[in-house]
């Protein structure tokens, strides 16, 4: 295959060069295998800001290391970058990438400010590259059928809808001391900075742009610095409530999502049940439930969307604004937490 142009933007053909940009974050080498082994992509470099970690790395998928982020980035042989490094670094290597030119795929979070998340939009609008926040809860099936059945308004008005997600991490110390999961200036948060990212997108997907949060988070362990339990109330127009609820110390149990409506139900998870639905709207009565008769086809997985969204200019269907979207509410989360109020829309 030929190979792709040096900061080509729109419709590229070819293989894609991607430069993977730190391996500071758990999910850095499993992104890294599917870009080797995927047949329109290669590493082309690796960049990280722990060069001992970052030549490592280069050393096991066979390609070289280059320690300054601007080369890393202006080598023609890169056309794409894998963002996993450490959250407050996002926009210092986002911001770069687009600068340069060239397509990013990046982990969650987007930034850890409004305002950062904002310079990053811009310099991906002006760029004219393509980008995807990895949001990959959203592509399930499951997903796609609770929003089309809530936009069809078949829960009648929203009442509630709850999200939780947990493991065993600070239980089990499952990073290192110096991990910069655990450290509150290099991850700005941690258990719902971390996990809750995947029920607060789910969450704000389904319901649309909150009035107001309320966060309350703890330590429990006191293995991090760090929040390892918490709890974000999110309130809705038309009386609505949203709950997050994130935890670093769950040793097992019940966790998923539990959506209530004026005229249906729907419940997913507790513990690890496939979707089911009741209420009038799906079964007639108040009693009874029922699995939905046909799902949707899941989207295509995230890093997947990117490749194609770069060498075939088709649509990601996730949307990089809702990176931004994410932010706003962990942000007021924090906030809230921090500060001991409640955090009212629009957040800046």
């Amino acid at each position: 295959m030929k190979e792709m142009e040096t900061g080509t933007v729109g419709r590229p053909t070819g293989t894609l060069g991607v430069a993977m940009l730190s391996f500071a974050h758990t999910h850095a080498d499993g992104y890294a295998r599917q870009i080797r082994d995927h047949p329109r992509t290669h590493i082309s470099v690796v960049w990280d800001e722990d060069a001992g970690r970052g030549g490592q790395a280069a050393q096991r998928y066979g390609v070289p290391f280059e320690p300054d982020l601007e080369s890393a980035l202006a080598r023609p042989d890169v056309g794409g970058v894998v963002c996993t490094a450490p959250s407050v670094l996002h926009p210092q290597v986002l911001l770069a990438s687009a600068g340069a030119g060239r397509h990013i795929f990046t982990e969650k979070v987007l930034a850890l400010t409004v305002a950062d998340c904002d310079r990053i939009l811009a310099a991906v609008r002006d760029a004219g590259v393509r980008m995807v926040v990895s949001m990959p809860a959203l592509c399930d099936p499951e997903m796609r059928w609770l929003k089309a059945a809530l936009d069809a308004e078949r829960f009648g008005r929203i009442t509630m809808l709850r999200v939780r997600i947990g493991h065993r991490a600070a239980l089990e110390r499952w990073f290192p001391a110096d991990s910069w999961f655990g450290d509150p200036m290099r991850a700005g948060g941690g258990a719902l900075m971390d996990l809750g990212c995947h029920p607060v997108y789910r969450l704000r997907h389904l319901m649309g742009e909150p009035l107001a949060a309320t966060a309350r988070l703890t330590n429990v362990a006191g293995t991090y610095g760090i929040d390892d339990n918490g709890a974000v109330l999110l309130e809705f127009p038309g009386g609505a409530l949203g709950i997050v609820e994130a935890s670093w110390v769950q040793a097992g149990g019940p966790e998923g999502l539990a959506l209530y409506g004026t005229e249906g139900w729907a419940l997913l998870g507790y513990p690890g049940a496939p979707l089911r639905c009741g209420g009038r709207s799906f079964t007639g009565g108040e009693g009874g439930s029922l699995l939905p008769d046909r799902l949707p086809s899941a989207w295509r997985p995230p890093l997947q969307q990117w490749i194609e969204a770069v060498l075939d200019g088709t649509e990601p269907d996730l949307r990089p604004e809702w990176g931004r979207q994410l932010t706003e509410i962990l942000q007021a989360a924090y906030t809230s937490n921090r500060e001991g109020r409640t955090i009212h829309w629009p957040i800046t």
